[in-house]
């Protein structure tokens, strides 16, 4: 399963994708999390110690690891677009508590479509990782939807898009929605997060299809206090780790359910 997590800034992808891949990994899946983020945070979310983080550096910014793979320097223009990355995660990658982190960041002064050889560096990574892992790859996301324009996250099984009780986070569910046909991925699913009340989530569940609609992480003070913590939420708040499981099971279900039907 290769998901890729993604919705507005602040809405609370990294605290999804970490608990997911903790939730994987404690099932003895073999667990890739990748953090395509600038603003890298998920190590931090997994709980990786931070002296470890702080000897990662994005595969983004290793201009000369890019140099090497595509063949392209300033005097040259021209530049592979299928370079040697089959080592990269396992040579730049971090394995803690059962889950290999890679940071990947992303290519800050891309446009729409770039095929500068940063971009081509990062998607064939990801397409390394999912034609390769029999396992579960989750990525996590930077915020909006550059992404997609830059084709990034072709490939992937599933979209899960993180969105608050809100008129913009549900616009941006339905760009996803719009943009993830045109990259070929069909499941497009949401979680919604920071719920407080009822109202809150009757706002989503009259918003979100109910065969898109994974379920609720209500809002919760722990999650803030781990982050101060430098704690992964994973086990540090009982109550979202919980929330999050149901909503794994939930996913998981309709994914079995997904391929029982294409098999019939």
């Amino acid at each position: 399963m290769k998901i890729a997590v993604t919705g507005k800034g602040g809405v609370g992808k990294t605290t999804i994708s970490a608990v997911l891949a903790h939730l994987y990994a404690e099932e003895g899946k073999k667990v890739f999390a990748v953090d395509v983020d600038p603003d890298a945070n998920l190590g931090l979310a997994l709980g990786f110690p931070e002296e470890r983080l702080e000897k990662m550096m994005p595969i983004s910014k290793m201009r000369k690891l890019t140099e090497e793979r595509t063949g392209a320097d300033k005097s040259n223009t021209f530049y592979k677009i299928n370079p040697k990355v089959d080592d990269i995660p396992e040579k730049y990658g971090e394995e803690y508590n059962g889950v290999r982190l890679l940071l990947l960041g992303t290519v800050e002064t891309a446009g729409g479509g770039c095929v500068c050889p940063e971009n081509v560096m990062l998607k064939r990574i990801i397409h390394h990782l999912v034609l390769q892992r029999d396992d579960i790859v989750i990525l996590d996301m930077e915020a909006g939807l550059e992404h997609l324009g830059r084709g990034t996250t072709s490939g992937m099984d599933q979209f899960i898009v993180v969105i608050e009780p809100g008129a913009r986070s549900v616009q941006t569910y339905r760009n996803v929605m719009r943009l993830a046909e045109g990259l070929g991925v069909k499941e497009v699913k949401v979680i919604a997060n920071k719920i407080r009340n009822e109202e809150d989530e009757k706002f989503v569940r009259a918003k979100i299809p109910e065969e898109d609609f994974l379920g609720c992480v209500h809002y919760n003070s722990e999650v803030m206090e781990a982050d101060r913590e430098g704690a992964s939420p994973y086990g540090f708040s009982k109550t979202a780790t919980d929330e999050i499981r149901q909503i794994k099971r939930t996913f998981d279900a309709m994914t079995e359910k997904k391929i029982l039907r294409s098999g019939e």
